[in-house]
């Protein structure tokens, strides 16, 4: 649908289920927000902010596969943004004690081309040492940590996690 074709009307019940769906979501009310936002996506397709917001969405209340189908679209659109690397790896991860070995490579993949796009993305390099870790190569997820807390150095979990491998490593 061009801008020519749309409603004035349409234009405003999107916004409105746009801005209601997105306040649900930064409130953390996922499951409310997530029908009030796929109405607004249904209204226009084609508006990133509205689709990343339900791929966001859909990543909490791990429909996993949805969000993936979303974010790949949004990867052609804007290949250089780190939000939709960021939410791809996650959606590609799904639930990490479920994860197979294929999810695992295509989430890592995902969470590099975050990084190359920025390199202290938050949460990114953490969220690839999690997967090394899960992988029982602890090595790598050591590295992964490291520079988690290069990124933050206030990031307790990732220095906690380093120390924990270390300790597990020397004993093994």
């Amino acid at each position: 649908m061009n801008e020519s074709t749309k409603e004035p009307k349409d234009d405003l019940k999107f916004e409105a289920l746009f801005q209601r769906g997105s306040e649900l979501l930064h409130r953390g009310k996922v499951n409310d927000a997530v029908p009030v936002l796929q109405q607004a996506h249904a209204l226009d397709p084609e508006h990133f902010d509205a689709a990343l917001n339900l791929s966001g969405a859909y990543i909490l209340t791990k429909k996993f596969k949805q969000a993936a189908r979303l974010l790949e679209w949004l990867r052609d659109q804007a290949p250089n943004n780190v939000m939709v690397w960021t939410n791809l790896g996650a959606a590609y991860l799904g639930n990490p004690v479920l994860a197979r070995d294929e999810e695992q490579l295509q989430a890592i993949a995902a969470f590099k081309e975050a990084l190359a796009i920025d390199p202290i993305a938050p949460n990114v390099a953490y969220n690839i040492g999690l997967i090394y870790r899960d992988r029982r190569e602890y090595e790598s997820a050591i590295s992964w940590f490291e520079q988690a807390v290069k990124a933050n150095p206030h990031d307790k979990d990732a220095q906690n996690l380093i120390k924990k491998l270390r300790d597990m490593n020397g004993r093994s």
